[in-house]
């Protein structure tokens, strides 16, 4: 977003932003007063905060914050008002170029305005729109929280300023839960419990982006494909497989080539030389490929609809600075699915992947989420492919299939797909963090692209619609959310390791083994800890990973071929004759329970 359409969109401003915006302005006094040859860049409030840019003659430490606080506190407390002026633009840029102020002057010089805003509260005057606060005594409690560096203006090319970033709120109370948020969320990151569960691993022997799975990491990817793809299966799809690279070509029917290439990775090919659209590239994503499935076979009326789905490896190159642990990657795997119809099963479809869609999510124990339908912006329709006509057929089927279920949803002006819109779930963890994870995409534009057909029950061939679709999205984001969502003890079916056997004692070690093969033989994920250590530091150790349940043997369990169950939880339920243990675990296993 310009610097422009900031400043214009403050004055929409909600009162808690207004709240924040008139802090950041605080703020920027406060740091005028340590720095008074400071630079200023912009100020605006962001969710959950705000922040201003600033380039100043040394870089700011954490042990600056509280001396910046403190002075922000003062001047919170002097209930200075908020001034607002309009200034005609040659004074404006006169008034900050003498004060050596090249960023609000680069602004001013940006406005086509004749007049420009100015705001002023106490000794701190700043070019604004606004609006703000009546004066500082209307701010709430407030954070300086983290210092970041960001180029002006977004522009690598541009002067790096640091970045002061801060929270408000209305209350003590909301700015306390607000902390505690932030610190569960530390505490569940994934990158973290990846680390401290032995899940995966970013290795800088690799790309930036390509995650590694340690043998738990892939047992917990595998529980959770093998559900998907059952569960699909269930709703009639049918698996495919599709090779890791494709032509240019082929991306240029699908026109992704015209409006994703820079996303895209191609790939060398020796010295031979080749046309571009015989060129090679990784493949970024799936329809093209699902396509040229379908269109390898004549299809009847009778067949439709056509369901593919496949968990594919995809790759694309998402800039460096975007990288997040498993959250955003550059080689992902997509539970994507592609169903060719005709339109008088555009209804049903939808329902049956919405329904899929929301057993999932189910089993999962994700039950807070909303609904985006994501529409073109008819403001920038050069950015979609597909006539006005093509577009309107596709968002009114799209939107009749919503209303039909019976949901409630939120139009979302330019959030579309480039080839049609879409049905986005937006899910929020434990946290209330929200992650966007499954879609529906109705695509009136490729099957025109390719020159889809299906021999209609006229004797004639008729154009297919497509559905796009994807239930938990990228895995790897996927993991990431569930990861953090369930703090890494997951429900007993997903565990890595849903039992570890605990033998007391050297002498207990082969019942211990006797114990694991009768849980292996009933399918449950078990080890046994037979490391030196005492049996109560095993327990702790078991628990630190997670694991559902510890069941410590030792003679009494060994004469009564029982265990002594522990749960992670730190629950000790006692001695439990093993085959009822057996079939505790397998029946919340086979349900899959959330319950321990």
């Amino acid at each position: 977003m310009s610097v422009e359409v900031e400043l214009e969109e403050s004055v929409g401003y909600t009162p808690i932003q207004r709240m924040r915006h008139s802090a950041a302005h605080v703020m920027a006094e406060a740091v005028q007063e340590i720095f008074p040859d400071a630079r200023f860049g912009i100020g605006p409030a962001i969710e959950d905060g705000f922040y201003y840019d600033f380039e100043l003659p040394r870089a700011l430490t954490p042990d600056d914050l509280p001396d910046i606080e403190k002075r922000m506190a003062r001047i919170v407390a002097g209930k200075y008002p908020f001034v607002r002026d309009r200034w005609p633009r040659e004074k404006a840029l006169e008034y900050f170029r003498d004060k050596g102020q090249v960023y609000k002057v680069e602004l001013i010089e940006n406005l086509p305005d004749a007049e420009v805003g100015i705001f002023q509260q106490h000794n701190f005057l700043d070019l604004c729109r606004g609006p703000h606060v009546a004066n500082t005594g209307e701010i709430g409690p407030f954070k300086l929280m983290r210092v970041a560096g960001a180029y002006w203006r977004g522009d690598e090319n541009r002067p790096m300023l640091q970045r002061l970033y801060g929270t408000a709120w209305f209350t003590k109370e909301e700015l306390e839960q607000y902390l505690w948020r932030l610190e569960e969320a530390q505490k569940r990151d994934h990158r973290k419990l990846g680390r401290e569960l032995k899940l995966f691993v970013l290795s800088e022997d690799l790309p930036a982006g390509v995650p590694m799975f340690l043998p738990r990491g892939e047992t917990l990817r595998h529980q959770m494909e093998s559900y998907v793809r059952e569960t699909q299966e269930r709703y009639g799809y049918q698996h495919v497989w599709t090779a890791h690279l494709g032509k240019v070509r082929l991306y240029k029917t699908s026109k992704h080539w015209f409006t994703y290439r820079e996303n895209m990775f191609p790939v060398m090919q020796g010295e031979q030389e080749t046309s571009e659209d015989d060129a090679y590239v990784l493949k970024p994503m799936n329809c093209p490929h699902h396509i040229t499935l379908y269109k390898s076979q004549m299809h009847s009326y009778r067949e439709l609809p056509v369901r593919y789905a496949e968990f594919a490896t995809l790759y694309r190159y998402e800039k460096a600075g975007t990288l997040t642990g498993l959250a955003r990657v550059r080689s992902l795997t997509q539970d994507d699915a592609h169903v060719f119809l005709r339109p008088d099963q555009i209804q049903e479809e939808f329902d049956r992947a919405f329904n899929l869609t929301l057993e999932v999510f189910n089993t999962y124990g994700l039950e807070d989420y909303w609904i985006a339908l994501s529409l073109r912006d008819p403001q920038k329709k050069e950015d979609y492919v597909g006539s006005d006509e093509v577009w309107e057929k596709a968002e009114n089927a799209l939107r009749a299939a919503v209303d039909a279920k019976g949901v409630e949803y939120k139009a979302v002006i330019g959030e579309a797909a480039f080839y049609g819109p879409k049905v986005d779930f937006m899910v929020r963890d434990a946290l209330g963090r929200e992650w966007q994870c499954s879609t529906i995409q109705l695509d009136f534009v490729q099957p025109e692209n390719f020159g889809l057909e299906y021999i209609a029950e006229d004797g004639q061939a008729h154009r297919p619609i497509i559905i796009h679709r994807a239930v938990t999205g990228s895995t790897e984001r996927f993991m990431a959310l569930i990861i953090e969502h369930f703090a890494g003890a997951f429900p007993v079916w997903l565990s890595p390791v849903q039992a570890m056997v605990i033998p007391i004692a050297d002498r207990h070690i082969e019942y211990a083994y006797t114990v694991m093969e009768t849980l292996k033989a009933a399918g449950v994920r078990v080890e046994v800890d037979t490391r030196s250590e005492r049996m109560n530091a095993k327990v702790r150790d078991a628990q630190m990973q997670k694991i559902p349940y510890m069941l410590v043997v030792g003679d009494r369990e060994a004469a009564e071929n029982a265990v002594a169950v522990r749960l992670r939880t730190n629950e000790n339920l006692g001695a439990t004759p093993l085959d009822s243990f057996v079939e505790r675990i397998t029946d919340i296993i086979k349900t899959k329970s959330r319950d321990l």
